[in-house]
């Protein structure tokens, strides 16, 4: 390592305060940082000259690959004739009209309006102000509560930390909040009574959410709120038949749906949307990530008929609603999504995740059928997921001290490919870009599979 890098590391202990990342091994050099120095395609380059296949897209949000001119150059572009202003009072640009239009065409049936932030996280939060906002303009002051799931994740801040439905995002914050609840984790593999076939998990599910909103009261719950495949909670599969049943319990009680398609939306399910692949009709939707690939930072919250026209009657009685970010439709974000949705569609890359995401999916099931340490292989469109377990017919968990899941990923990383250890579970997820050929994905399932056997015979002798 150069003397330049190393000065870098120790400016970087010494400043930066990294997400999820701990603080102290992190700031005494205790961690091995990497620095990322370029990237193109699938593949990264660090600061000693690695070459790294990126198997998740950063943050499941690299749909297009890195490396885009085309995405710099409309940035450039755009920062040239208007970096910024906002979009309070009535104010747009070109860009942000532009782009609204788009995601109007990408998102399913019924959908009305854009608002936009920066991350996905600020997006659930505005979901919860509109959800209060809805109600009290409805006269419904009590009818507040929202609904999440176990394992779902939906942000990190006080509102959206308490919809993430993973203990590590609570713990000494003081969360969940109050009005937030959570049912039954749609993962048959984990979550089931024993002896419940797919179709009865169903059916339970769907039963525990009607008995929590009776529970509860109907009057005073608000919202549902649900991403159409989990992400960070285990890359976990709805069952056939599951938004259905949901969606008619939802329905009953007068209870609004919002769609978390951070994760799922713009190609990654190989649909435009994961509200799509699996039949949901939702009420609001959030989506971030994909929206730009990251190449800048932008969220959408997509409003729904019925929501908005309960807007456009509050303003009437109340005048503007009392919600803004500063920069909610910055032009240079509204920019590089337009650059990322040409990409998305002259390449024909929701195709291609539904074609090479199911090649990527069925050759880890076949390389991990019967394998010792696996004990299920999970995936839809452009995700995957490897679970290990202690025994996988009984359903049986590792000790969480042997760190099976960490220890695969750390294999991989070795070998040269990012694989995520999810948390709360030996699991390890796949989300490449979208870009990803069939070659590419034999070369991810090579290294999973030498990566696992490794640990095999560590952990099982």
């Amino acid at each position: 390592m150069s003397q330049d890098y190393s000065q870098l590391f120790e400016q970087d202990r010494a400043h930066f305060m990294h997400p999820s990342t701990h603080a102290h091994d992190h700031a005494n050099g205790a961690l091995k940082g990497r620095i990322i120095t370029g990237a193109e395609g699938i593949r990264l380059r660090d600061h000693e000259g690695r070459e790294l296949i990126d198997a998740f897209a950063g943050l499941y949000c690299v749909n297009i690959g890195y490396g885009r001119t085309e995405v710099a150059d409309a940035i450039h572009r755009q920062a040239k004739e208007l970096a910024y202003y906002h979009t309070y009072v009535g104010h747009s640009t070109e860009a942000i009209i532009e782009l609204s239009s788009r995601i109007i065409d990408w998102a399913p049936a019924g959908m009305k309006k854009v608002y936009y932030g920066l991350s996905g996280s600020d997006a659930n939060e505005t979901q919860v102000k509109l959800v209060r906002y809805y109600n009290n303009i409805l006269g419904r002051p009590l009818k507040k509560k929202i609904i999440s799931r176990d394992r779902g994740y939906h942000g990190s801040g006080i509102m959206t930390g308490s919809l993430t439905g993973l203990p590590s995002f609570h713990q000494h914050f003081d969360l969940p909040v109050e009005g937030v609840k959570h049912t039954v984790c749609p993962h048959w593999y984990r979550k089931a009574p024993a002896g419940m076939d797919e179709q009865a998990f169903v059916r339970y599910c769907a039963d525990e959410l009607e008995q929590l909103i009776l529970a509860e009261g109907p009057d005073t719950v608000a919202a549902f709120i649900g991403e159409p495949l989990m992400g960070t909670g285990g890359i976990i599969v709805p069952p056939k038949g599951y938004w259905k049943a949901i969606q008619a319990v939802l329905d009953r009680y007068d209870v609004l749906l919002i769609a978390d398609e951070v994760v799922c939306a713009f190609g990654r399910l190989g649909s435009k949307m994961g509200s799509q692949r699996y039949d949901i009709r939702p009420d609001l939707i959030t989506t971030a990530k994909g929206l730009t690939s990251a190449y800048a930072p932008l969220s959408a919250v997509i409003v729904g008929e019925k929501v908005w026209n309960v807007i456009e009657e509050g303003s009437q009685k109340a005048g503007p609603m009392g919600h803004g970010w500063t920069y909610s439709g910055h032009p240079i974000c509204a920019a590089a999504a337009l650059a990322n949705l040409d990409i998305l569609e002259r390449e024909n890359l929701t195709e291609n995740a539904e074609v090479v995401g199911a090649y990527l999916n069925r050759r880890m099931r076949e390389t991990f059928e019967g394998h010792p340490l696996v004990g299920e292989v999970r995936g839809d469109g452009m995700l995957c997921a490897v679970e290990f377990m202690a025994d996988r017919e009984a359903r049986t968990a590792f000790d969480p001290a042997l760190k099976v899941g960490p220890q695969v990923s750390a294999a991989c990383l070795e070998r040269g490919m990012i694989a995520r250890a999810m948390p709360h579970g030996d699991i390890l997820g796949f989300a490449p870009p979208l870009v990803l050929s069939q070659e590419d994905a034999e070369q991810i399932v090579a290294i999973t599979k030498a990566a696992v056997d490794e640990v095999a015979g560590k952990v099982l002798g």
